[in-house]
């Protein structure tokens, strides 16, 4: 029994070193022996497994890093756009400063007084305020009662004492602000005065024999011994004549309140005043 098993396991040894000797010798179709096929082919696919999975690795690299490349440069794309718009907007408010100050050149040379430029730093210049603050003060000459006006017509009164480098003006708009007033076609004598409603500014005592009309401006009269004549206060917007002697008129300033960046002050000594507030 012992030697049958012998002879068994001897026979099964040798028969699969010549299945295998023979598999070595005979080739595939491919010119390659079985074996050797059997073994590339297996490495072929760990290859591919390989090659794919790098090759997904690769992309998946390549597209982080290139959609990180566009972010960033959209980043500074947009950070230069933004920088471009405040250039662009510094630069327009350079010009506006500089149309500012060549319309007020321009009045002052249409004055006869003497004028001061003056920058508005303080108040509150919106429709129904009563005061702004302005860079220059009794320094520069500026005393109370000085006639205050902007490139476009009036704005107000220097009020109360100036600092020295500052002062308070009273917008014409304000309630118990006033301007001696007349119409330039028709000639109606009255002041003018703030805090009206809506137009912010009326003319009272008017004479009702006057033909004051609709879109006819309305000018300083020099009356007041505050503002010199001639000074646009703004345009007739209502004219209705009343029952007893007086026209009801409505005036629509010339100035722009709720803008007022840069001033004239008129640094001629009002005539008839104390210099008090």
């Amino acid at each position: 029994m012992r030697k049958s098993r012998r002879t068994l396991v001897l026979f099964l040894a040798l028969s699969s070193a010549h299945l295998l000797l023979m598999s070595v010798q005979v080739q595939a179709r491919s010119g390659m022996p079985l074996i050797q096929a059997a073994a590339f082919g297996v490495l072929a696919g760990v290859q591919r497994a390989t090659a794919g999975f790098a090759d997904g690795v690769r992309s998946f690299w390549s597209d982080h890093v290139a959609s990180q490349g566009v972010v960033a440069e959209n980043d500074v794309l947009r950070q230069q756009v933004i920088a471009l718009e405040g250039q662009t907007q510094a630069q327009a408010a350079l010009v506006g400063q500089v149309h500012d100050l060549e319309r007020l050149l321009n009045l002052q040379e249409s004055v006869i007084p003497p004028t001061l430029a003056a920058r508005v730093i303080g108040g509150d210049a919106a429709p129904g305020a009563l005061t702004i603050t302005i860079d220059r003060g009794a320094a520069d000459g500026v005393e109370p009662n000085m006639a205050v006006i902007g490139h476009a017509g009036v704005v107000g009164r220097v009020i109360n004492r100036p600092t020295a480098h500052a002062a308070q003006v009273q917008l014409l708009i304000g309630h118990n602000a006033g301007v001696g007033a007349i119409t330039e076609q028709s000639g109606a004598v009255g002041p003018v005065r703030g805090g009206a409603g809506d137009p912010p500014l009326g003319m009272d005592y008017v004479d009702v024999l006057k033909e004051v009309v609709v879109g006819e401006r309305v000018l300083t009269s020099g009356l007041d011994g505050i503002f010199p004549r001639g000074y646009l206060i703004g345009t007739v917007v209502r004219a209705i004549k009343g029952s007893g002697d007086y026209s009801e008129i409505a005036v629509h300033p010339a100035v722009d309140f709720s803008n007022i960046q840069m001033v004239l002050v008129i640094l001629a000594r009002p005539a008839g005043t104390d210099g008090g507030s």
